[in-house]
């Protein structure tokens, strides 16, 4: 598998685990040592990796409530062989996400190594998805 189709797969995983909260995909999806944060909160959120964890834990899945899958790969970048950059949207409840997502490869693996995101409060129809 060449090393688009691997990041790809990585986002598809990093979407499953969104939509199901899914714990176990989490953890295959993002470095231990990565970064959340978004400057849309006041003062700036920014979580570690075992405080994400525990709001996906906590979270009740947009599975569960039947919500319509939104998930959308913009774009993927690559700076080299073990370092990648990947745009994405998805919708969670009554908000829209542009996350940016970091990517490196660390024994023979992709992970993501921060998430920086955007939030889009919907007003009707999801306007960040189309």
């Amino acid at each position: 598998m060449n090393a688009f189709s691997e990041v790809h797969e990585l986002l598809d995983q990093y979407f499953d685990t969104l939509y199901y909260c899914d714990i176990q995909k989490f953890d295959v999806v993002f470095h231990p040592q990565a970064i959340y944060a978004t400057a849309d909160e006041a003062p700036l959120l920014y979580r570690s990796m075992p405080a994400y964890r525990e709001v996906i834990t906590q979270r009740r899945s947009p599975a569960s409530r039947n919500e319509q899958r939104r998930d959308v790969v913009d774009s993927i970048e690559f700076a080299g062989d073990n370092t990648a950059f990947a745009r994405v949207r998805c919708s969670i409840g009554e908000r829209d996400f542009v996350d940016m997502l970091s990517l490196v490869r660390t024994e023979g693996r992709w992970h993501i190594i921060a998430k920086i995101f955007q939030i889009i409060e919907k007003q009707g129809e999801s306007n960040a998805l189309r």
